[in-house]
């Protein structure tokens, strides 16, 4: 009999679903732990630099001119194309929306954005790398909305500085208490446009930093992999490897042990428990492409599936100790969705510097931390909790004849010499966990594999549409304040699931009777199940969350590892 090929291995000492940011930090940790681990990811396969196959194409090289043919788009990209950073480029990077449907309320969209291959979004995420501080972990308890968070920023303090060490983040120390310093590779600059709003905001505003952001995107040669070279189309890939990804960072460390398993197109309908063992037992999947059905086995399992995928998959995992859900004794599964609030604050425009132009398109945004609500008595206009903004000035290209009037040799012309210098500030709000947005199963709907379909229910609450418009008006006078010419400004918030953002459904707590994971990520009810991707949060804090879910998951993973080896799971 000729000896098993791996490729037919069923059982594994770990399981990672998803191969995304907290997938890839999953598989790196567990592996490195010497556990053999298998990866499963719904999407094809992706090898760094091979796969990027658009990356320094010229719009002539391009079928559309990189704009993509609008009948494809309307017909199998309906929703994803709506993104910013959809384009001809990126479309392999964003799934067809006509095989992945989900049910969503047309009055009260969720905008839900997906790659589906080896990487996930980490291949076209917007790399803001920021901590949360106690001001996020104590939110809840100060103010009664949701749960108290189990952990504090002194649990997860070591664990930023390991991921940061690991990952290269570039930025500048501020010594702001809401906003907590890391270890740094070399901040971006700014331009003269942003280095003058700087300047004035900060001689006007004793409260307000104008800083650059803290990107996951390396300025100088970081562990193997190369330093941002400024060419701008960072969602077509990253040959270099300068911003992090799961191809550029983690797989490879995991595949360097020796005991990674990964295979792509491969679905997880569900995790199934063992009422007996009282443990997850096996995880059942669906070949993408030949319908195949199969199960895998392992001691312990990280779902890292992103927020709603994993959310449907505990949905979809019921039994007979588990009819609601895999660990869903508590009925919060699916509960508390939450996205950051996001709205274009301010666009405006600066007078003079027509002698000045900026060099190199940066992957990175200003930033100007939260300054509303900081201290525990204070609440801003009838809201609580706070926002930031994320910003850029620049001088546009001949693009911008695309929304001007204008016909014949002189609008050419103009068009090839840059516009004047533009503003944008983006706000963005902290959203506060609320039973009604949630995550269920439909069951009278099924996808091409026969599994249930899902429905989103999300609305924005009262305090995010007052600290929008308290968003608006800041920016407003930021903008006037460093003599800006106001083009328009707005407190409409983008539908939920635009800011890509989305947390909860499987938060974390202090017991089962109010939440699904204890403070390692662990399911309190089937001990050998971990979720550390977005689901996992109790509160969305008001600053990006990426940092944090690869923090939790590297923290996660060291205790996992520590209860196989003295036999507690």
């Amino acid at each position: 009999m000729n000896a098993q090929s791996k490729s037919d291995f069923t059982q594994f000492d770990a399981i990672v679903i998803g191969s995304g940011i907290t997938g890839g930090w999953a598989a790196k940790e567990l592996c490195e732990a010497g556990l053999k681990v298998l990866m499963l990811e719904r999407g094809r396969n992706v090898e760094h630099i091979k796969d990027y196959t658009t990356e320094h194409k010229a719009p002539w090289e391009m079928q559309f001119r990189g704009e993509g043919s609008r009948q494809e788009q309307q017909r199998d990209y309906a929703l994803q194309s709506t993104h910013w950073l959809f384009n001809e480029y990126s479309q392999q990077y964003f799934v067809k929306d006509v095989d992945h449907p989900y049910i969503s309320d047309p009055e009260h969209p969720f905008k839900w954005y997906r790659g589906y291959q080896v990487g996930g979004r980490s291949l076209i995420w917007g790399r803001q790398s920021l901590r949360w501080s106690d001001l996020d972990f104590e939110a809840n308890a100060r103010d009664s909305h949701g749960i108290d968070w189990p952990i504090r920023y002194r649990d997860i303090a070591p664990w930023y500085d390991y991921v940061e060490d690991f990952i290269g983040v570039s930025g500048e120390a501020l010594g702001l208490p809401q906003l907590p310093d890391g270890k740094f590779l070399p901040p971006m600059p700014f331009n003269c446009a942003e280095q003058f709003f700087k300047e004035k905001v900060e001689a006007t505003y004793t409260d307000r930093v104008i800083a650059m952001g803290r990107a996951a995107v390396n300025t100088v040669p970081h562990r193997g992999r190369g330093a941002c070279h400024y060419c701008g189309p960072c969602e077509r890939g990253c040959s270099v490897g300068a911003y992090f990804s799961t191809q550029s960072s983690t797989l490879p460390a995991a595949r360097a042990t020796g005991n990674l398993t990964l295979k792509p197109d491969q679905i997880v309908k569900s995790i199934n428990y063992d009422n007996d063992a009282e443990r997850a037992s096996s995880v059942s999947v669906i070949n993408a492409n030949s319908h195949v059905r199969r199960n895998y086995t392992a001691r312990v399992i990280f779902l890292c599936a992103s927020t709603v995928a994993s959310n449907h998959i505990l949905l979809n995992s019921r039994s007979e100790s588990f009819p609601n859900g895999l660990g869903n004794s508590s009925g919060t599964l699916g509960h508390y969705l939450m996205d950051h609030a996001f709205a274009v604050a301010v666009t405006a425009r600066f007078p003079g510097m027509r002698d000045r132009y900026f060099y190199g398109n940066r992957p990175n945004t200003i930033y100007v931390p939260r300054f509303r609500n900081l201290a525990d008595s204070e609440q801003t206009d009838g809201f609580i909790r706070g926002y930031a903004y994320q910003g850029r000035a620049w001088r546009p290209g001949w693009r911008r004849g695309y929304s001007l009037p204008g016909f014949g040799e002189g609008f050419k012309q103009e068009l090839r010499r840059p516009g004047p210098w533009v503003l944008v500030l983006v706000t963005e709000g902290e959203c506060l966990p609320r039973y009604k947005n949630a995550i269920e199963l439909d069951e009278n709907l099924t996808d091409k594999w026969d599994i249930p379909q899902i429905r989103i229910r999300f609305d924005w609450g009262e305090n995010e549409l007052k600290l929008a418009e308290d968003g608006r008006q800041q920016a407003v006078t930021m903008a006037e304040t460093a003599g800006c010419e106001i083009l328009s400004s707005s407190n409409q918030l983008m539908p939920g699931g635009a800011g890509i953002h989305e947390m909860g459904g499987i938060r974390m707590g202090h017991n089962p009777d109010e939440s699904v994971l204890n403070g390692y990520n662990q399911m309190h009810e089937v001990p050998n199940v971990f979720i550390t991707d977005g689901s996992c949060m109790t509160s969305s804090g008001w600053t990006n969350p990426s940092l944090t879910y690869m923090a939790l998951t590297a923290r996660a993973c060291e205790y996992a590892v520590e209860q196989l080896k003295t036999g507690v799971i």
